[in-house]
């Protein structure tokens, strides 16, 4: 038994130099095709890096030195294509850290933010000049929304919230008295959320960083104060640029839910901050029903409709929000248009409404839903012509990848906003979709003749590529496509539809060519109740079955519910597909002679009343069982050298599978929840409460079995995790357990890190204990 704090270990050379590959650019493309932008990520930041201040409160984690998000990515420098060429930004920030990008309705412009020490500045790049020009000073909040600014559609307008500078609220030294909740006897059943306000001092430091004023700029750095100071959430101008719909939060605040249930005010402004309709008070929302699909009571979901120069829409409950009330319609969808005076009804949803897509007055698309039976309904309607019955396209289930019509495609309109794309005689829309089938993805793009209900295929994804469609130009019959195979990395191109012929855009390498010879092997094979199962076999470099004979395995996991057999057992993936290693994939141990395992089929059903975690722990053996049993009998994996790992919700079918059999010789475990009793308002898929299924909650938290427990485990966990039900305690609680009886185990706890681990020497150290605790026991 040890307890000490160990310095930050290095892996072998093989880990460290897939984790400082270079990474590849972002890429943004306008909506014409004319301007196509390189977008330069910054490397793995440092430990250093993440030991500025940070305050955890109502839900947010906030950096209060510059009024953003903590730990934000970033990319440093943009540049522009031409032809095979680069052009470099002119005008750009020193050490720059660009985030939040956003096209102007023109085009020919591209806003985004730069965060300093200090605050957060408002830059657009002029893309005809190739020119950068900064906005204002570091003055931007950003703590409420990652978008602290919105382009009106003039393109010559932007609108941000800005910090309200006064004295920081301090913190008294000396209590003035305990802080008190109190119910009285409300029903108000609320999942496990960390980072809550938690006293008056918490409150009043919450306003000081959220409220803020809304400004106007123009290209110019001419700034124009709209309103009064506020805790604005966002500020959405309407589609023609004349109006703002303003969203307000107000006290009371909670100490049991994040900000994001808090009262808030909707308003309609002028672009002058006149008051034009105050349309809906939102109380606080602690007791909302339980249950997926359950709303706060209310206005709701508010948007401006796309397709016009301003109207709004917004959504309410006629069920109280409880999807477990009966009733012949689940929402109602409400208008109201410029001048603001008269509300009208819209359509109603049989079930929960989901959003809409916006193309004219005679041709919208609703999408609503059921998490009880995984049920989604999408349906045409005419927004201008609420009398005329909807049309239902698609009345499908959710889990049924191969029954899926993919998603109706967009292009942008004169005001900015995202409208559907029609054939030139209307009669026509455009779906693109990944194609899944029992051989893998083939991601296509379809011609749908909505009222006919019949689709004409324009193009499909073939082999040896993996081409995934991003945007369709129906004029010039061209794909924006991202193309892969097992050979060659992700790179995009336009692809002409008639000739089938390609124009590059990107030339990306390979990150990492000495694991070229890698391709990962899909292998199917049964559960012992005929269900279907498959997962992707990859083999280290250099692997010869006959010479080297059984090798040690990782494998590794994430459990998913279902409500159908059938469809638990459909193919999700590509045979095409590069292997994409990223800092936090097992596969990274190829390097280190381990076959790895990757995603093989974790599904656990409860089909009809039954509920998928009444057999959690015999679905998940079965599903481990006859994985292993394949690997055992391809020739593969030695029987008494095989590892089982998860992250999150892998980590806890991880802890339960070493709980309750005993096929593996190691475990890993990141960043999981162990004991389902500190989660008892529900977790993952399920709906019931502790109370409700207390034996449910009992028998799967491997906390309760931890004696049972003879296989070595590793915990691994960040200080800060902030993933709602995954409290760092989770695993310190755990391994306490496991000590108690003696086991073998080993808790390391990250400084400073999240659910997922950001810094260079923490993703370092974490392969480090990987490959040292498989090297350990199954070497």
């Amino acid at each position: 038994m040890t307890n000490n704090q160990l310095p930050y270990q290095i892996p072998p050379k093989g880990i460290v130099d897939i984790i400082d590959a270079p990474i590849t650019p972002g890429l943004s493309i306008n909506s014409e095709g004319s301007y196509t932008l390189f977008l330069k990520r910054k490397g793995i930041p440092s430990i250093a890096d993440m030991v500025s201040e940070e305050l955890k409160l109502a839900g947010l984690r906030i950096d209060p030195n510059n009024f953003s998000p903590s730990r934000a990515t970033y990319y440093m420098d943009i540049a522009i294509k031409d032809g095979a060429s680069q052009i470099p930004v002119k005008g750009l920030p020193k050490n720059a850290k660009i985030r939040n990008l956003s096209w102007s309705a023109d085009q020919k412009k591209l806003a985004f933010t730069n965060t300093t020490k200090t605050g957060i500045e408002l830059w657009y790049l002029d893309l005809p000049t190739q020119t950068a020009h900064q906005l204002t000073k570091p003055i931007l909040n950003s703590v409420l929304n990652n978008y602290p600014y919105r382009w009106v559609s003039d393109s010559k307008t932007l609108i941000f919230r800005a910090v309200i500078l006064g004295e920081k609220p301090q913190k008294s030294t000396v209590p003035i008295g305990p802080a008190i909740q109190e119910n009285d006897g409300i029903k108000a059943p609320i999942r496990t959320y960390q980072d809550l306000l938690k006293n008056k001092y918490d409150e009043k430091l919450f306003t000081y960083l959220t409220t803020t004023q809304i400004i106007k700029v123009d290209l110019q750095g001419n700034q124009q104060k709209i309103g009064s100071p506020g805790m604005y959430k966002y500020v959405s101008p309407s589609p023609d640029g004349a109006f703002l719909l303003v969203s307000e939060m107000k006290p009371p605040f909670s100490y049991a839910v994040p900000y994001l249930r808090f009262p808030f005010q909707m308003s309609i402004w002028d672009m002058n901050g006149k008051l034009i309709n105050d349309l809906a008070q939102i109380p606080l929302a602690e007791n909302i029903p339980k249950g997926f699909g359950a709303v706060r009571k209310g206005p709701r979901a508010f948007e401006w409709r796309a397709d016009v120069p301003a109207t709004l829409i917004w959504a309410e409950a006629l069920d109280e929000g409880d999807p477990k009330n009966e009733v012949p319609y689940r929402d109602q969808l409400f208008s109201i248009e410029a001048p603001f005076e008269e509300k009208k009804q819209s359509i109603k949803t049989h079930l929960r409404y989901g959003n809409i897509d916006w193309a004219t007055g005679d041709m919208a698309i609703i999408n609503e839903w059921q998490w009880s039976n995984r049920q989604i309904i999408t349906s045409q309607f005419s927004p201008d012509h609420i009398h005329k019955k909807p049309k239902i396209l698609f009345n499908r289930s959710w889990e049924d990848l191969y029954e899926n019509p993919g998603s109706f495609e967009t292009t942008v309109n004169k005001m900015g906003r995202t409208v559907l794309l029609q054939s030139k005689d209307k009669k026509a829309l455009f779906l693109k979709g990944n194609g899944d089938s029992p051989k893998g993805k083939f991601p296509f793009l379809d011609r749908f003749y909505w009222e006919e209900g019949t689709k004409e295929r324009l193009w499909q994804s073939e082999a040896p590529y993996f081409d995934l469609p991003l945007d369709f130009d129906k004029d010039k019959k061209t794909i924006l496509i991202r193309r892969e195979s097992t050979e060659d990395p992700p790179n995009y191109y336009y692809l002409d539809i008639e000739s089938k012929t390609t124009k590059a855009i990107t030339a990306f390498p390979h990150p990492y060519e000495w694991l070229k010879s890698i391709h990962g092997k899909r292998i199917e094979y049964k559960r012992a109740d005929g269900l279907q199962l498959h997962g992707k076999l990859y083999l280290p470099p250099n692997y010869n079955k006959e010479k080297d004979g059984p090798l040690p395995v990782l494998m590794w996991a994430y459990p998913k519910e279902y409500k159908d057999m059938e469809m638990a057992g459909q193919v999700k993936d590509s045979p095409f597909e590069f292997m994409k290693i990223t800092s936090h994939s097992p596969l990274i141990l190829l390097t280190q002679g381990y076959a790895i395992f990757k995603d093989f089929s974790m599904p656990v059903v409860g089909e009809g009343e039954e509920e998928p975690n009444e057999t959690f722990i015999e679905q998940v053996t079965a599903n481990a069982k006859a994985a292993i049993d394949t690997l055992i009998n391809l020739g593969i994996a030695h029987p008494k050298r095989i590892a089982i790992g998860g992250h999150s919700y892998g980590a806890f079918m991880t802890a339960n599978l070493l709980a309750h059999t005993d096929f593996f010789a190691a475990g890993i475990a990141r960043s999981g929840a162990y004991n389902r009793s500190l989660t008892p308002f529900g977790f993952q898929s399920e709906e019931r409460t502790y109370w409700e299924a207390t034996e449910t909650y009992t028998k799967i938290s491997p906390f309760t079995f931890a004696h049972q427990i003879e296989t070595p485990l590793l915990l691994i966990h960040g200080e800060e995790d902030s993933n709602s039900g995954t409290y760092p305690m989770q695993s310190e609680r755990f391994y306490n357990a496991l000590k108690g009886h003696g086991k073998k185990a080993r808790l390391v706890m990250l400084p400073h890190e999240g659910h997922g681990y950001k810094s260079r020497e923490s993703i370092l150290h974490m392969l480090w204990e990987m490959t040292q605790w498989l090297n350990r026991f199954l070497k």
